[in-house]
């Protein structure tokens, strides 16, 4: 994981219909990845975009990279070019490389307030109300600038953030209980209704990618 990003290597598995809060990149690596969209229709290419929001299930197959670049990143700029509102097959990045998503914060596209209602909004116990009055807009405004330039509501924000603060709890060893705690969720069960929601995936099937030896994923 860095900053913006997060990036996999290894099998394909099937998973439930999910929809996640940031960009993903899912490359193949022998022959073609397929994931099919929430109207049923199966896309299969080299490599396959997906952008926020848009329910979707991966279906098994070869070892793949896959990315997910958080939508204030500056590569996502780079991607909102590139898909439409579905899973897009874009063989033009079937070469892409870590170093190319390293490319930082923030992205140009998002709008400083939204920027930092992200930042604000992963605060312990601040309300909406009390988000948007930080970063000087009425919640309405907030929400409709959210909606707009991320495709989602700032609460599915904070729950991916949270998300990402759990599988790095994973990562580093913590059970599954301590994990979700430390992520901000209220138990496992909560941890894991999120998860399936935005991952397709329960946190036991993540542990073996989360845990992988170094060079296997990332």
């Amino acid at each position: 994981m860095g900053a913006g990003f997060a990036r996999y290597r290894g099998p394909a598995f099937d998973t439930a219909a999910h929809c996640h809060a940031a960009f993903q990149i899912a490359i193949a690596l022998d022959g073609e990845v397929a994931m099919v969209d929430a109207d049923g229709e199966c896309h299969r290419g080299a490599a396959l975009v997906v952008p926020p929001m848009a329910r979707h299930r991966m279906l098994a197959g070869t070892d793949l990279v896959t990315f997910f670049i958080e939508p204030h990143s500056a590569f996502a700029d780079r991607l909102r070019g590139l898909c439409g509102d579905g899973v897009t097959v874009v063989d033009e990045l079937r070469d892409l490389d870590e170093a190319e998503v390293r490319s930082g914060l923030p992205s140009r596209a998002i709008d400083p307030r939204l920027l930092a209602a992200m930042d604000a909004v992963t605060t312990p116990g601040w309300s909406m109300p009390e988000v948007a009055a930080r970063v000087g807009l009425s919640p309405q405004r907030l929400r409709a600038l959210a909606r707009r330039q991320l495709g989602m509501p700032l609460p599915r924000w904070r729950v991916w953030v949270r998300l990402r603060r759990t599988a790095e709890a994973l990562g580093a060893g913590d059970s599954l209980a301590d994990a979700a705690v430390a992520g901000g969720f209220a138990d496992q069960a909560h941890l894991s209704r999120w998860m399936r929601e935005m991952m397709g995936l329960t946190p036991t099937e993540t542990l073996p990618a989360l845990r992988a030896r170094p060079g296997r994923a990332g």
